[in-house]
């Protein structure tokens, strides 16, 4: 389910959405981020800036240039501590006094799996984490954050990386990282969980839908199926691992190798880092077992 190369938006100007919901793509495009992080700004009097961004003076000013004179930015709102989403929320807390929130830090929301990994040493590979980056305030599962003409609902959806949350606002979602339209959420152990992955798509379902808006591409406006086909996309990817282990051990590299046949190679360490997160959920499932301790070049073998 690849969508049409379709979505060409202004970089730096703000779109309306529908009412009191507008996106601004920052100039960050890249083979990770497609056209760009969607910056969202929610409201009309009172503004939420959710995902302020990369560390960037023009988009900056692009936020700064899309408050009219009769609203004010009163939160902003950080899913996440990817290079690509946190940067620059400082940057716009100094410039408007707004409080920066955020479930935590870059290491909050960790499963308990994941710490023991980062404790052995290993590290997080493919978009880069803030590691600088602290809230001002920290939401919860189940928080609202209430501004003068709306509320979004705090919900903590780890598995991209342990601190993700999306917002819900009635039947609008901001998905974030978690979903996105034009491609597959980067699960990169130790800071993604593909157990905590799927848990939160399942969270997601339990919801009815009218659109998403994703951190990166388009509008997603059949939430349901586009969750749906996340789901099955990594049952697929499971199914394909297990497969390939029934013939021999081999390395999370060595199955990408075999499963992604039309991945660009400059996308291959994140598709390796992707088959690293099955494997260690697979472990988890007592489906395979590492020889050694796990890592990016450790073998895994069918149990």
């Amino acid at each position: 389910m690849t969508p049409p190369d379709d979505f060409a938006p202004t970089i730096g100007l703000p779109f309306v959405l529908e009412d009191g919901v507008r996106r601004i793509v920052a100039p960050n495009p890249s083979p990770m981020t497609y056209r760009g992080t969607n910056t969202y700004l929610v409201g009309t009097r009172d503004l939420a800036v959710i995902d302020p961004g990369p560390v960037s003076d023009a988009h900056l000013q692009a936020i700064l240039d899309a408050v009219e004179p009769d609203q004010k930015i009163t939160h902003i709102i950080v899913t996440h501590t990817h290079l690509d989403h946190s940067p620059l929320a400082r940057a716009l807390a100094d410039q408007t006094g707004a409080p920066v929130l955020a479930f935590g830090d870059a290491q909050a929301g960790r499963s308990p799996a994941m710490v023991a990994l980062a404790a052995s040493g290993m590290t997080g590979g493919g978009e880069g984490i803030d590691t600088e980056f602290q809230p001002d305030q920290i939401v919860d599962d189940g928080d609202f954050i209430n501004g003068s003409d709306w509320q979004l609902e705090v919900l903590h959806t780890p598995g991209h990386i342990g601190n993700h949350i999306c917002l819900a606002s009635g039947d609008v979602c901001f998905t974030a990282d978690h979903v996105m339209g034009w491609a597959s959420s980067l699960v990169s152990p130790p800071d993604g969980d593909l157990t905590d992955f799927m848990e939160s798509c399942a969270k997601l379902e339990d919801r009815d839908w009218r659109v998403f808006y994703p951190g990166h591409g388009d509008a997603i406006h059949s939430p349901m199926e586009r969750l749906d086909w996340l789901i099955d996309h990594r049952l697929n990817r499971e199914a394909a691992i297990l497969e390939l282990l029934e013939d021999a051990p081999a390395t999370a590299m060595e199955l990408a190798k075999a499963i992604y046949t039309e991945t660009p190679p400059a996308l291959l360490g994140a598709a390796t880092r992707n088959v690293l997160a099955h494997l260690i959920d697979l472990v988890g499932q007592t489906e395979v077992s590492a020889i050694g301790p796990i890592s990016e070049n450790a073998q895994f073998l069918r149990l």
